[in-house]
């Protein structure tokens, strides 16, 4: 069941044909949806060749209260961010290789020091922060028109597609990210806002969240990975020849376009 569930979702990507939810055909839990997400990771980061995609980080997704009542959760979920996922800041998304996709505004946090839970705290992270960014995160759905459940979204890698950073790093100490606002522009008008508080109270909030959830699996973040924590505001949908800003306060700004 599990490996036939991957196997739906790469078929879903390589063809650019979103299939039906997951949860109407198998009978998925939480351990199942992560176990499936990691197949598919494996398989990817396993490819030969020079072009090999490797892990550069995580992201955290459902951190806002709208998205969690939508899905009928009370927790976030987690994925993988690969190198082939990175888009250089200014450039251009292929969205030749997207199915549904939509983008937000996100804090991208870099670590100077591995962190691992259980009993991470907030202050732990501020400790652990080498420097934070913003970003924009594209996210995508093999499950078709976004009808997805919590083990929908934990099978697809938690609905993520691309992702792009500033170039200017920031220390956590000198910005408030709990009341920092964000500001996401598409085509020059403005198409989603929202602040900190909005992704777990507090984006710290979320990667701590994410340590002490890796930490029971025996992982962790590693010193130097990225960390996407989480959305600031609604989402928006992008199609070909748009043009995203995401301005965050105290972070600066970084944009990409859709090719």
């Amino acid at each position: 069941m599990i490996e036939k569930a991957a196997e739906i979702l790469r078929n879903a990507q390589s063809s650019r044909q979103p299939c039906e939810p997951l949860a109407q055909k198998f009978a998925l839990s939480a351990e199942d949806a992560y176990r499936i997400q990691q197949i598919n990771i494996e398989l990817r980061t396993g490819a030969q060749g020079v072009d090999a995609p490797v892990i550069v980080g995580r992201k955290v997704g459902l951190t806002s209260d709208a998205i969690q009542a939508w899905l009928k959760v009370n927790q976030p979920d987690f994925g993988t961010l690969l190198s082939d996922m990175s888009v250089l800041n200014g450039g251009t998304a292929p969205i030749e290789f997207l199915l549904q996709p939509r983008a937000e505004a996100e804090v991208a946090f870099v670590l100077k020091h591995d962190l691992a839970g259980p009993g991470v705290t907030p202050k732990d992270v501020i400790r652990a922060t080498e420097f934070v960014l913003p970003a924009i995160e594209i996210i995508d759905s093999r499950i078709h028109d976004w009808k997805i459940t919590f083990e929908d979204t934990v099978a697809d890698n938690a609905s993520s597609a691309m992702f792009v950073v500033g170039n200017e790093p920031r220390d956590l100490k000198e910005v408030d990210l709990r009341l920092c606002g964000a500001v996401l522009r598409k085509n020059g008008a403005v198409v989603s806002t929202g602040a900190g508080v909005a992704c777990l109270g507090h984006p710290v909030h979320a990667v701590a969240w994410l340590a002490n959830t890796l930490g029971r699996i025996g992982s962790g973040i590693r010193a130097g990975e990225l960390v996407l924590s989480g959305a600031l505001g609604p989402v928006t949908p992008v199609q070909k020849g748009d043009w995203l800003v995401a301005d965050i306060n105290g972070l600066g700004s970084c944009s990409v376009r859709f090719g």
